[in-house]
């Protein structure tokens, strides 16, 4: 198993991406980089591919609506130049609330425009003439006759850039079982995995190209180990009520059904209607600990082991831990434990 890391940067990016040495000499796989409305992902990975050696680096997500086909593929045969091949693309639909709040672009059709930009990158990164016609993208532009085709200028350094498509509802999961090299869900519970995705998986996989390979499943979850480090589970939420509660409006928000399909349905109502009212506290408050202890890495050795098997079992391949260190060294340690924990 690999273990991954998203990259937080509340104390300064700057900082964090120093101490990413530590990480990357612990045993760090890779690291993400995520993309909400916040500082762009990618002038921070090239910064991070500078400082590293060995490191993985992958976007966590680019959303699909704020770049154009093109040039998303465009940044990844870039980044993957300067990184010496070491970039991953994690691609995701985010949701209306950033797409046409802060970017202020429809939010439409993700998983027809998943699909197109997928095949557009990969033709893209083998140096074909773009041309491309589709249902929402097209190259060169219909109509016009202004546009020809073309190709990258440059040669990159791998015509198959891993692609990661975060995703949870059954569509989308079941795309990226078919078309990409990795699936990234999020609150991740391994029992339940087979009973809410398994059928997604199974269509996609029926679908997928040998020349992908076995899909890389990466599974997040917040790391502590020790007998007395359960009290950290309550900092998950406020983050769970803001996802289950708050992204999205009413009948649209896809966390809060996950939440439901886990089995969690009158908590999923409640701390939405809670959430939507101002309520946060009394909503996070309703985040069932069951559901926070095994999304979790949080506990004693044992149980840590337990889990990471659960997780193994279940058909994870990575691991992208939250270090819940006081320090860096403490951070530190852990992922040089998980490590040695994974390795056997």
């Amino acid at each position: 198993m690999r273990i991954g890391m998203a990259l937080s940067y509340s104390g300064g990016f700057k900082e964090t991406v120093a101490e990413l040495a530590d990480y990357e000499k612990a045993g760090l796989d890779i690291v993400f980089v995520a993309e909400a409305y916040s500082f762009d992902a990618v002038s921070q990975m090239g910064y991070i591919a500078a400082r590293t050696e060995t490191l993985q680096i992958a976007s966590g997500i680019l959303p699909i609506y704020s770049r154009t086909p093109t040039l998303l593929a465009m940044t990844a045969a870039g980044l993957d130049y300067v990184s010496d091949g070491r970039f991953t693309l994690g691609l995701g639909a985010s949701g209306p609330q950033v797409i046409e709040g802060f970017h202020g672009v429809a939010y439409t059709a993700p998983l027809g425009r998943t699909r197109e930009i997928i095949e557009i990158c990969r033709k893209v990164w083998r140096r074909e003439k773009l041309e491309h016609q589709g249902k929402h993208y097209s190259m060169p532009l219909a109509g016009t006759k202004l546009g020809k085709p073309l190709k990258l200028i440059n040669h990159p350094v791998r015509e198959r850039i891993p692609i990661v498509v975060a995703a949870i509802g059954p569509q989308n999961v079941e795309l990226a079982a078919e078309l990409a090299e990795g699936w990234e869900p999020i609150f991740y519970l391994p029992e339940k995995a087979a009973d809410v995705w398994g059928p997604s998986l199974a269509a996609g996989k029926a679908r997928r190209a040998p020349e992908l390979g076995e899909l890389d499943v990466i599974a997040q979850a917040t790391l502590a180990i020790g007998d007395d480090v359960s009290g950290l589970l309550e900092f998950g939420r406020p983050m769970a009520a803001l996802y289950i509660g708050g992204m999205g409006a009413k009948g649209k928000n896809f966390y809060n059904d996950l939440a439901r399909r886990y089995g969690y349905e009158k908590e999923a109502e409640r701390i939405q209607d809670l959430y939507l009212d101002g309520k946060k506290d009394e909503a996070a408050a309703l985040v069932p600990h069951e559901l926070l202890e095994n999304m979790s890495l949080i506990g004693p050795e044992g149980f840590v082991r337990d889990r990471i098997q659960a997780m193994r079992d279940s058909g994870v391949t990575t691991i992208n831990v939250t270090p819940a260190g006081a320090t860096h060294a403490d951070r530190v340690a852990l992922i040089e434990k998980i490590k040695e924990m994974t390795s056997g």
